[in-house]
């Protein structure tokens, strides 16, 4: 033991001197930086001889000499200040998240105390518990009483439903009383795919001045077959926000267009909430037009103006789960916790049905005051680069038409029939996904190949090419998920899709897809 307990402190001792001599060196190297008396001895001895040049060059030199050190001390305390700064904003964040969550544990407090109360007025009233009479906080309690003491009746629950006269769906109740009167329009239901496209690609020339390119169009319509979350992404003004907009206007229906804020950090600011002062639901307009989707059979819009401003995949995950659900049956929004007597017609024990005849378009910039568009949301959503401004044509005046939601079905289902994948092309993305997982380990997964099997019949009906459909979902889904590997290791793999790519394919095949590879080789 006494030899071990040598040993061990001879070793720590040694290591000790290791960090002894590092500050001993660090100390004696800022010593010797500054030993102004050393320099002077050296200017003394080597001036003796100075021409005047002489004297002027070591002068000019000194000078010089003192500014770099001054810069550097500069430097060294703008660092130090700008650390500082940081930090402090930093703990100011921290200090209002803390502030932020006192008020919210204020606020329970608060509740549970109200909560006590109307529970103590219960009681001198005389009802027993569980005789029907429920809390403020749910929202059926009646007035609190008159100014004499005496309080009015609570409001009572037959069957699960609370009995009321109050309306708390202001918005979603004048969609009811619209739709008792409403007509549908005359739907055409003879156009084709095609059609469409070009019908609304003149409407938007002739009438909005708008100018997309074909495929633009067709990319749509494909990714509108293929899910219900269309993501469309580019530098500013090449038309993001007016694609959508313009295509409600020619189909008579408006977007509802929706602002995303930085703030957004939940449901409520999509969907609404209910106030539990004022006792009605604070309903917006994105609320109100998926309720009354349910009523028509229009093609409805919702656009996420700037979606990614906030993390989309907070204020919009209950949404992405619920697209998910293979069942439509099963597309429901929880709203309010409990039913009352008024409550609209087509809200089922508190929750929203999500009709089929309905999509939600985004518009995303890349810059620094935007978040990352995350996986989760990317592989639900089929994204559309729109990279470069349309250029003026002319086109003959188009009016708008009327388009069915049971009529674009019917369409988009024909074209799944008509134009599947070829067994050939499916056979090479087979092994190109294999070859991807052997080289690069990154599948492509089952959601992705069936948005393919949904996203390139339509693509083609409506005047494409099947490699070209192909090559921008392999662009767009696939490959984008290379950015998040270490793309400075794997240039030499990426030269190989490339080359992989064009064999199998064939030459001036997967341009899309090869030109992404080749600028993300760029990057590093």
């Amino acid at each position: 033991m006494n030899e071990f307990l040598k040993w061990f402190f001879a070793f720590i001792s040694e290591m000790l001197k290791g960090y002894a001599d590092i500050v001993k060196g660090f100390g004696h190297g800022i010593k010797q930086i500054f030993n102004i008396k050393n320099y002077i001895n050296i200017f003394k001895e080597h001036s003796q001889d100075y021409s005047a040049l002489s004297w002027v060059l070591s002068i000019l030199a000194i000078i010089i000499v003192i500014a770099i050190y001054a810069l550097i001390f500069m430097m060294i305390i703008l660092g130090i200040r700008k650390y500082i700064r940081f930090r402090h904003s930093i703990v100011s964040n921290e200090d209002l998240l803390e502030e932020i969550g006192e008020l919210q544990r204020k606020v329970l407090k608060m509740t549970k105390e109200k909560d006590e109360i109307m529970a103590m007025k219960v009681a001198q009233m005389g009802l027993p518990a569980g005789s029907g009479a429920l809390s403020l906080a749910d929202g059926t309690m009646a007035a609190e009483g008159a100014e004499g003491g005496e309080a009015a009746a609570p409001a009572v629950v037959e069957s699960g439903v609370v009995q009321t006269n109050e309306y708390r769906f202001s918005k979603l109740i004048e969609v009811d009383t619209f739709y008792k009167t409403y007509e549908p329009p005359a739907y055409d239901n003879e156009i084709d795919l095609p059609g469409i496209c070009e019908n609304f690609r003149n409407f938007a020339c002739s009438r909005m001045h708008l100018y997309y390119e074909p495929k633009i169009i067709w990319l749509f319509m494909a990714g509108m077959a293929s899910t219900k979350l269309i993501i469309l992404q580019g530098i500013s003004g090449t038309g993001k926000t007016s694609l959508p907009y313009s295509f409600g206007k020619f189909l008579q229906v408006d977007t509802t267009i929706a602002s995303v804020q930085p703030s957004w950090r939940d449901r409520t600011e999509l969907f609404g909430y209910f106030n539990e002062f004022t006792k009605n639901f604070n309903e917006t307009e994105v609320l109100k037009r998926i309720y009354s989707s349910g009523y028509n059979n229009d093609v409805n819009l919702i656009l996420l103006d700037e979606m990614n401003i906030a993390r989309v995949e907070y204020y919009f995950a209950e949404m992405l789960s619920i697209l998910e659900m293979p069942n439509a049956d099963e597309w429901e929004l929880d709203i309010v916790p409990n039913v009352w007597s008024t409550d609209p017609v087509k809200l089922d024990k508190g929750k929203i049905v999500i009709p089929q005849n309905i999509w939600y378009i985004g518009t995303a910039n890349n810059d620094d005051s935007t978040f990352a568009i995350s996986d989760k949301v990317y592989d639900r959503a089929q994204p559309i680069n729109l990279d470069t401004k349309g250029v003026a044509f002319d086109a003959p005046d188009t009016p708008p038409m009327n388009l069915g939601f049971d009529h674009l079905d019917k369409l988009f289902k024909e074209a799944f029939d008509k134009y599947p994948i070829s067994q050939e092309n499916l056979k090479k993305i087979q092994q190109l996904d294999l070859w991807v997982i052997e080289k690069l380990r990154v599948a492509f997964g089952n959601r992705i190949l069936k948005q393919m099997n949904l996203f390139v019949p339509v693509y083609v009906a409506c005047g494409g090419d099947e490699l070209d459909g192909i090559d921008y979902i392999l662009a767009t889904k696939i490959f984008r998920k290379f950015e998040s590997l270490n793309l400075a290791m794997l240039r030499e793999e990426l030269r190989e899709l490339c080359a992989y790519m064009t064999k199998t394919f064939g030459k001036n095949k997967m341009n899309e897809s090869i030109a992404y590879l080749e600028r993300l080789q760029k990057l590093f």
